[in-house]
């Protein structure tokens, strides 16, 4: 998921993977319960008349292009990202048809800071912020699962990273 293991680099070990939190999915499922709900007391209760084929059909269709937009193609971009934590850099990846990867090695981190509103402490994720010394500067990274966890391995790869150093 998001960096396979032939692409890590000589002594480089994966710590921590993971896709964003699942709250971001909480609309698009309750989009596809309510569309589908929708849509099939639509075609059930239509009244009988010359084209109603057509206008089942119809109803049909349109649930397909809403369930397409606002739960299909949002779950895909949930899959599609990818954080990945190694011994020697942050990996970003983004992307359904088209691929996005960010890395931001170690030694260039400066600062990492985590925000929580209270509905996030409940759920466990939170705002990851990380601010480098490479060409981006500062990378926010939204919904990150267990976000107490990940923020204390990243501290941890940033000493190991450092001892590391000459």
């Amino acid at each position: 998921m998001g960096l396979p293991d032939h692409h890590l680099t000589e002594g480089e070990q994966r710590i921590r993977s993971f896709h964003p939190h699942w709250k971001r999915l909480v609309v698009p499922f309750l989009a596809l319960v309510v569309i589908i709900a929708a849509s099939s007391a639509g075609i059930f209760f239509m009244p009988s008349f010359a084209y109603d084929t057509y206008a089942r059909l119809a109803v049909a269709a349109i649930a397909v292009g809403l369930l397409t937009v606002w739960s299909f193609v949002p779950y895909l971009r949930w899959k599609n990202t990818a954080y990945v934590l190694t011994s020697h850099r942050l990996t970003i990846s983004t992307g359904v048809l088209s691929k996005s990867n960010d890395d931001i090695p170690m030694s260039k981190v400066n600062t990492v800071s985590a925000d929580q509103t209270l509905m996030e402490r409940i759920l466990g994720s939170g705002t990851l912020n990380v601010e480098s010394a490479g060409e981006q500067g500062h990378v926010t990274l939204r919904d990150i699962p267990r976000i107490q966890d990940v923020r204390a391995e990243l501290f941890r790869a940033l000493d190991d990273a450092s001892d590391e150093e000459p």
